[in-house]
């Protein structure tokens, strides 16, 4: 195995315009990091179907690897990103609608070799269709803590991740696929890499941006995402419990809390209806639903954020 030989893994599931974008960008990044790293690209395709195959075939820049996961689930497409990088030290998740901006693989890369880190998390910057609803941006539903380069984190997103794969073999760590539907594997996955003794810091440099989709700069959509959230965030620290006083602890200060973060919300959202600012009113909104997020998990409810619908 090579010291410094590294994947650069995309998991995909019908988007190809999306993929297209992301697949061109990275080309670029991979020959900006030629003198750092060995750099290969790897599009895992989610639909048993492999529908993504065209379009990994279309890229001239650099080659790409393109496998097939028929399990449904990202976990699952994470777990054979995890398998096909056996042969290599590095491996970089990115999702398949995000664009790699310049220096984003050689700022990984940096940071890497600077910190000794077991993982470094990249920075990852929406950006919101001009026609957006202003409600969206006033809310605040895809702000980010943006953390200085080398800034240690308690857990972090596989979107913009970048994993040495000694650590990851030596801990055994896998993705949970019983979460593949519901999200929150990476938090946990991550998660535990901190337990066994790793570390994870901040790559302000690796930027990465989400071009929403016009479909998802609804009002309808990001509550529904807001709500997720809150499951998920829940979900993780139930799975993270490792015992049942632990899970029953954390489910009482889930009701607990996620009641109170529902009241505080929904105040503020009706102080923004009286007063008529927006922002206070989205926020207050976008706090609320958070709140009946984790409320609504510690009750029992389980929300399947990577629900699959027929073509």
């Amino acid at each position: 195995m090579s010291p410094n030989s590294l994947i650069v893994a995309v998991l995909t599931f019908r988007r190809p315009d999306q993929l297209d974008a992301a697949l061109n960008a990275l080309c670029e990044r991979v020959r900006e990091a030629a003198d750092r790293v060995e750099a290969e690209i790897l599009v895992v395709d989610n639909d048993p179907v492999g529908s993504a195959w065209e379009v990994a075939q279309r890229v001239r820049a650099h080659p790409v690897r393109y496998v097939v996961e028929g399990r449904p689930g990202i976990a699952a497409a994470r777990n054979r990103a995890l398998d096909e990088a056996e042969g290599s030290r590095l491996l970089v998740f990115i999702d398949d609608d995000e664009i790699a901006q310049p220096a984003w693989l050689t700022s990984l890369v940096d940071t890497w070799i600077q910190t000794g880190a077991d993982a470094v998390q990249g920075r990852l910057v929406t950006s919101l269709p001009l026609d957006a609803d202003p409600y969206i941006a006033a809310g605040g539903f895809f702000d980010r803590a943006i953390h200085p380069s080398g800034t240690p984190l308690a857990a972090a997103a596989t979107y913009n991740l970048l994993l040495d794969l000694d650590t990851v073999r030596r801990l055994g760590l896998r993705f949970d696929e019983g979460l593949g539907l519901t999200g929150g594997e990476d938090s946990i996955f991550t998660s535990l890499l901190i337990r066994g003794g790793g570390r994870i810091v901040a790559c302000s440099d690796a930027v990465a941006v989400d071009p929403l989709a016009p479909e998802r700069a609804t009002r309808s959509w990001v509550r529904q995402r807001a709500f997720s959230q809150g499951t998920v965030l829940q979900n993780t620290r139930l799975e993270l419990a490792t015992s049942g006083a632990r899970r029953f602890r954390v489910r009482t200060f889930g009701i607990v809390g996620g009641m109170a973060r529902l009241a505080f919300g929904l105040g503020g959202d009706m102080l923004g209806a009286v007063s008529g600012n927006i922002a206070q009113r989205a926020r207050g909104e976008r706090v609320a639903l958070r709140g009946l997020g984790v409320l609504a998990r510690s009750l029992g409810y389980r929300h399947r954020t990577y629900r699959r619908h027929n073509p």
